[in-house]
């Protein structure tokens, strides 16, 4: 490789980075409560129980996520026709990264004091409205908004991208694609019923990327390890 060409580590550093700066940009651009007036007045949000929103997007998104989970599980011990030249690690690590991602919002949720757009009193609720920086200060909500649990139904699943990119590039490009489209899908629906704002679904979105891409470097010695033992005996 040319020595001018950036790494895949490198890579997906400046991915990272640019990422974060695009959600820090939106933090400190105040465009949260700016889209939610777009959606919701003191009567509160409108589509919030919308049968499209609440049926399809949000219960049906969750057994969509269940289905997928499913889909990674039974790859690890019979792999699929997409991951077959995937190795017995990597498929042990695509699944470990999944979960990680899917209990590591949930947990961090429980621990926020950020309450959601539809509890803001200018939306019908009793909480007023606090930036989910202040970490230590009560909006008089019920807090628990913060980052948004729904868009890690597909967001949790970055780890496909990271598995299956060396050995099955196009696969890897679907998945990636998928997961970013419902990843979108779900965190404007939630939006759309003044469960969550942008800023809660960017957040998941970037948490999860990072969290699957630094287990994926930092697990890289050992899924070599095979590979090496092979090396080892052919050239004994």
């Amino acid at each position: 490789m040319d020595a001018t060409q950036p790494t895949t580590v490198q890579r997906d550093a400046m991915w990272t980075l640019a990422f974060l700066a695009f959600v820090l940009a939106w933090d400190a651009g105040g465009g949260d409560l700016r889209v939610m007036h777009l959606f919701g007045d003191a009567h509160g949000f409108a589509w919030r129980n919308h049968w499209l929103l609440v049926g399809w997007f949000h219960e049906g998104g969750r057994w969509l996520s269940a289905l997928v989970v499913g889909v990674v599980l039974v790859n690890v011990v019979r792999p699929w026709a997409f991951a077959r030249d995937m190795s017995t690690l990597t498929r042990w690590w695509w699944c470990a990264t999944t979960l990680t991602c899917l209990l590591l919002i949930p947990t961090l949720k429980h621990g926020s004091m950020t309450s959601c757009p539809w509890d803001l009193t200018e939306f019908g609720g009793s909480a007023h409205y606090v930036s989910h920086w202040a970490r230590h200060i009560r909006d008089g909500g019920p807090g628990g908004c913060f980052p948004a649990g729904h868009a890690s139904a597909a967001f949790s699943f970055f780890g496909g991208w990271f598995a299956l990119r060396a050995t099955s590039p196009k696969a890897a490009r679907r998945w990636l694609a998928g997961v970013w489209a419902c990843g979108i899908v779900f965190g404007v629906a939630q939006s759309l019923r003044g469960a969550h704002y942008p800023s809660h679904s960017l957040w998941t979105a970037w948490l999860c990327w990072t969290t699957s891409a630094v287990m994926w470097h930092a697990s890289s010695r050992l899924r070599m390890l095979p590979m090496r033992r092979v090396e080892a005996v052919a050239g004994s």
